[in-house]
């Protein structure tokens, strides 16, 4: 896989080189992904369509 980064931004990352680039943005991919699956969950639908229905917080529910 290969990123555009902007030139600004690059020279900021150099200057931390001891962060492990590449595992960082695979990270950031990783809870993104996470993120985009559990919004298709259907109990997190549920608990959205709780909340839009009888105004409780849908987060709440999920967490049961």
């Amino acid at each position: 896989m290969t990123m555009a980064i902007p030139d600004e931004l690059h020279s900021k990352m150099k200057q931390h080189p001891e962060v492990k680039w590449t595992e960082v943005a695979r990270q950031a991919i990783e809870k993104k992904v996470q993120i985009l699956e559990s919004e298709k969950d259907p109990w997190r639908l549920y608990a959205y369509k709780r909340w839009a229905e009888e105004g409780e917080d849908a987060e709440k529910l999920f967490k049961f």
